[in-house]
């Protein structure tokens, strides 16, 4: 139950939150799309990805000392200030059917969301018990991811309504379906201006840390906690980007209809996923085991996608039958499930992170969203093994790699308390 001084900023960082997922997960229906439009590879295609994501990490630190001097709620509406410019940048792009554009309206966007992310995260760890950081989080996660499964479902009936397969396109048709970006991203683009007024008159409180003196001055990178964890979230964007925006490519690839709609279907069990944290975090889950947990699923979820059908539609049945969605592959499912592993690691590392911190959360903060690079770096890899190998369902095993740091984490990282030659056995 959260107090009702809490209950105003959590209300008007959850519209926010609602805006990243929105914003965040329209690329997995993008890729595909603008693979066809543009005449991509599919390792082309993830560049959407980089462009997006890497954002985090060359804008980070920059937005940082940016936030210190405009102050968080300042900062917040200039964060949607430059999204809006991004949003704008996409008609344009449209246009002119440019790769280029597109990749440069991308990286204002994830420019924007990077100062919003800063800003926004450490108000929902800080505004309470640190225990129960990771249930507060998991209610942003299910706005977030609210908007990432409803976005997919917009985009496929708003732009590919009354068209039929998108292969063998002419290049008159590729300039007409371009072109329907265009009226989706003013209204964003609109919507995001409305926000910008919301936060700036909102009585959301601002955010503030006691300045050091010279003698308290402390690097944030002699925190081991707060670097592996930087690693660990390194890790969990580049897995949560894989399993949410290739899923639309590697339906694609396996002739799925509707291929453009399935980062939906990731999202659906990443809610459910943050529903598990919303109702048994902190009282029957501790943030440790959550994460614990979260890592193994990954693990068995993604051997799941290695070794399954992609013809055969024995799970599909079962779990998808209620919606009419009994032929997608056992293989595609098990991307999908890889949302339900991937809800709880964000809600449960950054807590376990910025614990103790105190005047440093700031500075911790910001290193955890550089991290949000994993987003940019991983799906790229994937996308250059996938069409080195031709074997995108293999590829996927990459992803446990990333399970593994997640559980070292979990079990040992969080809990290092200096870098001395004895780390590895933890200081207690």
């Amino acid at each position: 139950m959260q107090s009702k001084s809490t209950l105003v900023p959590m209300a008007i960082i959850g519209v926010l939150f609602f805006i990243f997922g929105f914003v965040t997960w329209l690329n997995g229906s993008l890729i595909p799309f603008l693979k066809v439009i543009c005449d991509l590879n599919e390792f082309q295609a993830l560049f959407v990805t980089f462009a997006f994501y890497i954002a985090y990490t060359v804008m980070a630190l920059p937005m940082a000392y940016l936030l210190e001097k405009t102050g968080y709620k300042n900062g917040m509406a200039l964060g949607l200030a430059v999204m809006v410019v991004g949003s704008l940048l996409f008609i344009p792009a449209a246009m002119n059917a440019s790769f280029i554009l597109f990749l440069t309206a991308l990286f204002t966007l994830g420019t924007g969301l990077t100062i919003l992310q800063t800003a926004s995260n450490p108000y929902i760890v800080c505004i309470g018990d640190i225990k129960s950081a990771a249930m507060r989080i998991s209610i942003m996660g299910l706005i977030n991811k609210s908007a990432g499964v409803i976005v997919p479902l917009l985009f496929s009936a708003f732009i590919l309504s009354g068209i039929g397969s998108m292969e063998d396109l002419s290049s008159e048709a590729k300039e007409a379906l371009a072109s329907k970006l265009i009226t989706p991203y003013i209204i964003m683009a609109v919507v995001l201006s409305g926000l910008i007024a919301l936060v700036k008159f909102s009585s959301l409180p601002e955010l503030e840390f006691p300045k050091e003196t010279q003698e308290e001055e402390k690097n944030i990178f002699e925190f081991p906690r707060v670097v592996l964890g930087a690693i660990a979230l390194f890790f969990y964007v580049g897995i949560e980007v894989i399993a949410g925006d290739t899923i639309g490519l590697y339906g694609q690839h396996l002739s799925v209809e509707n291929y453009t709609a399935l980062t939906s279907f990731t999202m659906i069990f990443m809610v459910l996923g943050y529903l598990v944290g919303v109702l048994f975090i902190p009282k029957y889950l501790s943030q440790e085991k959550a994460l614990l947990l979260s890592s193994v699923f990954g693990v068995m979820f993604l051997l799941g996608v290695a070794s399954s059908s992609t013809q055969g539609s024995t799970i599909s049945e079962i779990l998808w039958g209620w919606s009419g969605v009994r032929t997608l592959p056992d293989t595609i499912t098990f991307v999908a499930l890889l949302g339900f592993a991937n809800a709880l690691v964000w809600p449960t590392i950054w807590p376990l992170a910025l614990e103790g911190l105190g005047r440093h959360t700031a500075k911790g903060s910001a290193l955890l969203i550089m991290a949000i690079a994993g987003g940019a770096i991983l799906p790229l890899l994937f996308g250059k093994i996938a069409q080195v190998s031709g074997d995108m369902q293999s590829t996927y095993l990459i992803g446990i790699v990333c399970y593994t740091f997640i559980l070292f984490y979990a079990l040992k990282g969080h809990k290092i308390s200096s870098w001395g030659s004895e780390w590895l056995f933890i200081k207690h």
